[in-house]
């Protein structure tokens, strides 16, 4: 009995033994294990991140090959546009040419008339020159060109008496050359532009300057007209009073070239205008 007691304490002793051993070696799997399965979830996780930056990325660049898909089409449209506005510059381009080219034919026109009227205004300028000139003085006197006239500037004291409108016997020889001049150009108007200095004056029948201005160019109009034969359709009388002055009213000198009477000989402008036009087209 007593032998039978020991060996079954032997047994139990020896099967103790084997079980902690044993739960020693699973405890050692199970740290493992768990060892192994944090780093698997922990490379989870870099991979779960990873993905996720490749997602954005993905998403990014389709966003980005949609804008590109979108900015061709546009492209493409302006290009369409470009091409119908380049044809439409073309033939815009082309209308142009055609009117600077018409154009350039009526500025040829109008050279061309002005030169012509030039020409007949220097022959004018040296009839007038070459009529006036015998036994009057030259500072009386100037004959000039302006543009598309010719002008004839007379001293007052040539051709009135002071403050009066009454003309000289003296201006009698002066217009009557200025007459046979303007007659020789029947095609051309002519008008008189009486001028005064600013010194006021009112005397009988005589109200300010613009009253002495237009009596003294009146006279000289009639003058023309009845004593010298040319037509009064081609005549015109204007009055400037002061307001047109050669030199400041500051001197006796500077007054005296203010007062004067101005006699322009120049070209009908609807004629010179039907001349313009024939050589334009």
């Amino acid at each position: 009995m007593k032998r039978l007691s020991v060996a079954l304490l032997s047994i139990i002793l020896v099967s103790s033994c084997v079980s902690k051993k044993e739960h020693a070696a699973l405890e050692l799997k199970h740290q493992k294990a768990e060892k192994e399965l944090l780093a698997v979830k922990t490379n989870l996780q870099k991979c779960l991140i990873e993905k996720e930056k490749e997602d954005t990325q993905v998403f990014a660049l389709k966003e980005q090959v949609k804008s590109l898909k979108i900015d061709k089409k546009n492209a493409l449209k302006q290009v369409e546009n470009l091409t119908v506005l380049t044809q439409s510059s073309s033939d815009n381009i082309k209308s142009v040419i055609t009117q600077l080219s018409e154009k350039d034919k009526y500025i040829n026109g109008v050279r061309k008339a002005m030169t012509q009227k030039d020409s007949i205004n220097l022959a004018i300028k040296y009839h007038l020159t070459k009529n006036l000139t015998d036994g009057i003085q030259d500072k009386d006197i100037v004959v000039n060109v302006e543009k598309t006239v010719v002008f004839i500037s007379i001293s007052d004291k040539l051709l009135f008496k002071s403050g009066s409108y009454n003309v000289t016997d003296k201006a009698y020889t002066v217009l009557e050359k200025i007459a046979k001049v303007i007659k020789g150009q029947p095609k051309m108007e002519v008008m008189i532009e009486g001028h005064t200095d600013s010194t006021p004056i009112k005397r009988d029948f005589i109200q300010d300057n613009w009253d002495l201005s237009a009596k003294r160019a009146t006279s000289i109009t009639r003058i023309l007209q009845y004593k010298y034969g040319v037509k009064p359709q081609r005549l015109i009388a204007a009055g400037r009073s002061q307001y047109v002055p050669l030199a400041p009213n500051d001197t006796d000198e500077n007054k005296a070239k203010n007062r004067r009477t101005k006699i322009i000989i120049m070209p009908k402008l609807n004629q010179f205008f039907d001349l313009l036009e024939q050589d334009a087209e």
